[in-house]
Order: C-alpha cells, then sequence, then structure tokens
C-alpha cells in the first residue's frame, strides 16, 4: 500500500473588506497566487490553504483553531503579499501605503509559532520570509530606496521577468545544497526588507548588487527557511535563474521526516 502524500499547508492571502462596496468585494476574501501552489504541487504534494479565523464571518466556525493545523499537515508555506505592518515590529509607517496588513501578521505569526512548536518545517516567501523575521524579533526596513544606503533595483515595471544575482554566505545551508556555486539569479519583488535580523536566525544569502538579505534560515531547528525571492516564478530549466528545484526537495524532506 502506498504512503499517502505529504499534506502541506500554505497561508492565505488576504482581501478585506472595501468600505461602500455591494459585491464581491464587501467580503473578507482568502486566496493564493496559483503559481506557488504549483510550485509545491510539482512533487507528489497535496497543497490545502488554511484560513484565517477572525470571527467576522456570518456563519459561526466550529472550535476548529490554528493551532490544529500542525496535527494534520506535514508543513507550511508562508506566501508572498501585503507588507508588513510596521505597528508589527514596534514602529509606525512612513507613509499611509506602508501600513501593511496586521490582521495577516497576527494570524500567520499565530501559524508560524503553531507549526514550530509541533517540530514541522516552515518556508516563507518573499512576505513570509519578513514574517518569519518579525515573528522572532527582528525588523524591516520600510521601504528600500529610501531608507537603506546605495540601494540596488529591488522592485522593477517588468515584475516577474526583472532578475537579479544574489550570492550565499559562507559556510550557509544553501552554499551546501548547491556545491560549486555561490549563488545565482533570482526574481525578488519587494520594497520592503531585513534590517535586524530576529533571534537565532542566520543570514543564507544577500544581493550580489547591494547586500540586502535575500534568504536567511533559523538555526537548531529541523526546517525553518525564509526566501526574500520567488521560486515559482523561476520557470525549470531556466539556464539564466537559479534552480529552486533542491529547495524544494529539501523542504519536502524535512516534511517528509515530520510525518507522524
Amino acid at each position: 500500500m502506498s504512503r499517502r502524500p505529504l499534506r502541506i499547508g500554505l497561508s492565505a492571502r488576504i482581501a478585506h473588506p472595501v468600505p461602500g462596496a455591494t459585491d464581491i468585494r464587501s467580503k473578507s476574501l482568502h486566496y493564493l497566487e496559483q503559481s506557488v501552489a504549483h510550485w509545491v504541487m510539482s512533487r507528489e504534494v497535496m497543497v490545502l490553504m488554511i484560513p484565517s479565523v477572525s470571527g467576522d464571518g456570518i456563519v459561526h466556525r466550529s472550535s476548529i483553531r490554528l493551532s490544529d493545523y500542525p496535527q494534520y499537515l506535514d508543513g507550511l508555506v508562508l506566501q508572498g503579499g501585503a507588507d508588513i505592518s510596521p505597528q508589527t515590529y514596534g514602529e509606525e509607517p512612513l507613509k499611509a501605503e506602508w501600513a501593511g496588513d496586521r490582521l495577516r501578521d497576527n494570524y500567520e505569526m499565530e501559524l508560524l509559532h503553531e507549526f514550530m512548536e509541533a517540530g514541522k518545517p516552515v518556508l516563507g516567501i518573499c512576505r513570509g520570509h519578513q514574517l518569519i523575521n518579525v515573528a522572532l524579533g527582528g525588523t524591516l526596513y520600510q521601504d528600500i530606496a529610501s531608507q537603506y544606503e546605495t540601494p540596488a533595483i529591488h522592485v522593477h515595471p517588468d515584475y516577474d521577468h526583472y532578475a537579479h544575482p544574489i550570492v550565499w554566505e559562507d559556510d550557509s545551508g544553501l552554499a551546501k545544497l548547491y556545491p560549486g556555486q555561490t549563488g545565482g539569479n533570482i526574481v525578488s519583488i519587494h520594497h520592503q526588507a531585513i534590517r535586524a535580523l530576529g533571534r537565532g536566525l542566520r543570514v543564507e544569502a544577500r544581493s550580489a548588487d547591494d547586500g540586502v538579505i535575500e534568504a536567511i534560515r533559523l538555526e537548531g531547528r529541523p526546517f525553518v527557511l525564509g526566501l526574500q525571492w520567488h521560486p515559482e516564478f523561476h520557470p525549470p530549466g531556466n539556464p539564466a535563474l537559479l534552480d529552486c528545484t533542491p529547495i524544494l526537495d529539501q523542504f519536502l524532506t524535512a516534511a517528509r521526516g515530520r510525518r507522524w
């Protein structure tokens, strides 16, 4: 009898009700970007989106809590999306448009801590990478272009068709995962970035152009990794971009090892 496929949870992006709207925009929406689900599903994996459990629904939900999900899922992917709220790391937004989504911050930080407590692996992508850092006491640059000394380009009109190089840190997990490589070209789309590292985190990779942190790993845990870039935007076999399948395979191997 074959073993069941891995079950990987994917955090939800959240669209909040638009004041004055009378259509679907008047509702709280939970959604995902298709590419990230397909990237994880490129292996024999079942992906399940985990809804937040805020109490603003018309129908009262059961007593299922976010803390129950690690019992039934083998790993967690924190996907990209809205800014992290500066208030989540003790600052006020420097501009109104950088206010972020504090409700989503709280939901994803609870998810992260529950999966970590259960010893289940976590992979953070873009916002998820930043969320891991903030959840462990770190801070962010609210805006790279205006706060970082000599910034390179991290947001480009070409969106997912723009790439820039990164380099591994010496003795990092990524350097060991890619023997013979010093880094690669990646697609990252972000105006915020890690400023002060959270507790227990080490830098895995930086932008080759300006030193912005592009990957982090939590030491002393089976697998908690944050990637500032979008591996789901790296087509398989594209020689111009970093092949991210070793990272996916390492995450899924960790999930398989923690399957109960």
